[in-house]
């Protein structure tokens, strides 16, 4: 059982995240992320984004199964589903509450789940935006807090074993993928797909850390490095904005991307260890074909 008085962040291991093809702590507009004390578990890959699989990310018995309201949005109902699990495993997750959304569960109260078991099917619900791919939203609360509440849960950490490996992006690469609100770069390429997770990395001569979060069309986002690195944090020379005192969590400043000389809404900055990775441009009000190269840039506003 994790002990939080020795420490301040539930550290997630390769069991815990095996099931999945890639994860983000940051990308996300909910307060319940912030300082990633909530993490998007994707069992999809970018080709597949709306898959409907739903693996436990932890071991134990569900406590309770719930509807709960969601923010009403044209493209998913107005409810979603909230399952909690009391965790014996696996590692620090033991003796935590797992409090999971975006699924609709085939378990119910009193049935007991193993890592990857399926908890039922992924739906989308009014927290996304339209250009987020199916996933288990998953936090973690001590026994003595409210599961219920949005916010409140502890922050998650990762180990060594999972931690991230950043890939050098010049902000150039070729369209692969398309769908109405996004675009997929080829670049940068995972080295070794399905070993690993990786992410784009940030500058860094000696040190360099993989960003997540959503660029700049959520407030905030975060950096994966074994080292402090120093604030403020840039990509390819631009700017993107400073680093918290957590060492990790980066508050945007008040730039654009661009894409070829166009403003496009962000970067979906995230995890993967999928060989499908490559950068993912937030564009709903651009469209671009596959094929088409682009070079990607981050200006001040």
């Amino acid at each position: 059982m994790i002990d939080l008085t020795d420490t301040d962040a539930v550290p997630l291991s390769a069991a815990a995240l095996a099931p999945y093809a890639r994860f983000s702590l940051y990308n996300s507009p909910y307060p319940a992320h912030d300082a990633g004390c909530a993490i998007d578990l994707y069992p999809g890959t970018l080709r597949d984004g709306r898959t409907t699989a739903a693996p436990s990310p932890v071991a134990g018995t569900v406590r309770e199964t719930r509807t709960v309201r969601a923010p009403p949005k044209s493209y998913a109902p107005e409810h979603d589903y909230l399952i909690l699990i009391d965790c014996d495993g696996p590692d620090a997750c033991a003796g935590l509450t797992a409090r999971i959304l975006h699924v609709d569960p085939a378990v119910e109260a009193g049935d007991r789940v193993e890592p990857g078991d399926s908890l039922g099917s992924l739906v989308r619900a009014g927290f996304f935006a339209p250009w987020v791919d199916n996933h288990l939203h998953v936090g973690f609360r001590t026994p003595e807090q409210n599961p219920y509440r949005a916010s409140g849960s502890i922050p998650i950490d990762l180990t060594d074993d999972v931690r991230p490996r950043p890939l050098a992006w010049d902000g150039t690469g070729t369209v692969v993928a398309t769908g109405e609100t996004y675009a997929v770069l080829d670049a940068p390429t995972h080295p070794n797909p399905g070993t690993e997770f990786v992410g784009v990395g940030a500058d860094g001569n000696d040190t360099s850390g993989v960003l997540d979060g959503g660029l700049p069309h959520y407030d905030g986002g975060g950096v994966y490095s074994s080292t402090r690195l120093p604030s403020p944090i840039s990509l390819n020379g631009d700017e993107l904005g400073s680093v918290a005192d957590d060492g990790r969590s980066i508050t945007w400043n008040d730039v654009v991307v661009m894409a070829n000389g166009d403003p496009i809404t962000g970067l979906s900055l995230f995890c993967a260890r999928d060989a499908d990775f490559g950068a993912k441009l937030i564009c709903p009000d651009r469209a671009f074909e596959e094929g088409e190269q682009v070079q990607v840039r981050v200006r001040r506003q």
